[in-house]
């Protein structure tokens, strides 16, 4: 039996067995699918950030790097709004599996970092140097988030020191010679490293697909 509350002006409001009764009545429809993802945004920097999300280690501490870069659109433009996520091992090339990704008060390395871009599209990070995997590279997972992306976009950062040689790998082997200069991130002085993201065009970076992840 329906209940009217005199003070929403004679609105009806069902009560519980009425709304079961109509929740029968639509059992027999067919199921309803979710939209197609669009972009509405972006909403990167509403939410996503946290404090300390750059600092995967804090600044200055020992055997702390720095990457950095910018990101570009197929323009050659800088991107004033992506998100950047940081996903590696850590010194040993162990893959960490410390809980608390964001808790950055307790000290421990998570391997996890989340940096919004600045106006001139512009990032960084602090970490550490992954260890090396079997074949002798280092390497993180960076993920892009950026306008005009109905997903997001991954790809890896290879650590390339000033008197090393190019790394080489299972991947890199299965990369075009002329474009695995994009997953490279060189040494541009003491401690740091830079690695530009170009998303379309002339550079455009290797991107990597991932099964199961769409």
């Amino acid at each position: 039996m329906a209940t009217t509350d005199p003070a929403l002006s004679g609105q009806e409001h069902l009560t519980a067995p009425e709304r079961v009764a109509q929740d029968e009545e639509l059992a027999g429809t067919p199921p309803l699918l979710q939209t197609p993802s669009q972009t509405v945004g972006p909403f990167f920097g509403y939410a996503l950030p946290f404090d300390g999300g750059p600092l995967l280690v804090p600044a200055g501490a020992p055997g702390a790097v720095r990457l950095h870069g910018t990101v570009f659109d197929g323009a050659g433009e800088p991107i004033p709004d992506a998100l950047l996520e940081l996903w590696q091992a850590d010194e040993d090339g162990r893959v960490v599996q410390e809980p608390g990704s964001r808790s950055r008060s307790r000290g421990v390395f998570t391997g996890f970092g989340r940096a919004p871009v600045e106006v001139d599209g512009s990032y960084e990070f602090f970490t550490r140097l992954p260890g090396a995997d079997a074949g002798g590279a280092r390497f993180a997972l960076l993920t892009v988030f950026a306008r005009g992306l109905l997903h997001h976009l991954m790809t890896r950062v290879y650590f390339v020191g000033e008197a090393e040689q190019e790394p080489s790998d299972g991947l890199l082997a299965r990369v075009p010679e002329e474009r695995r200069r994009t997953l490279l991130a060189r040494q541009d002085a003491p401690g740091s490293y830079r690695f530009d993201v170009r998303l379309q065009g002339e550079g455009e970076t290797v991107f990597l697909d991932y099964p199961g992840t769409r």
